[in-house]
């Protein structure tokens, strides 16, 4: 059989300050299929990014999107971040 990925999620509390950095750090850690941006209650940014994609070229795209958010965090004081991360489901 083939390898079948697992997708994870899990969210984090930012503060407006520390969103853009947050971001940036979850994309150069590679495993990341998407992040979407909650301000209460609410998707504001709903990004979806390349699976195998190298860190900083993922970055590079995505940085239109980077300066987006970083001009929604200097209105926002705190937001959530909701990350989908991919990794190998292990056989039992």
């Amino acid at each position: 059989m083939g390898e079948e990925e697992k997708t994870t999620s899990e969210r984090f509390t930012v503060s407006g300050d520390n969103l853009v950095e947050k971001v940036k750090q979850l994309i150069h850690e590679g495993n990341i299929r998407r992040v979407r941006l909650i301000y209460k209650g609410n998707t504001i940014f709903d990004i979806p990014l390349s699976i195998g994609a190298p860190a900083a070229a993922a970055i590079v795209i995505a940085a239109p999107v980077l300066a987006a958010i970083g001009a929604f965090a200097a209105l926002a004081t705190e937001c959530t971040l909701e990350v989908e991360k991919v990794g190998e489901s292990k056989s039992a």
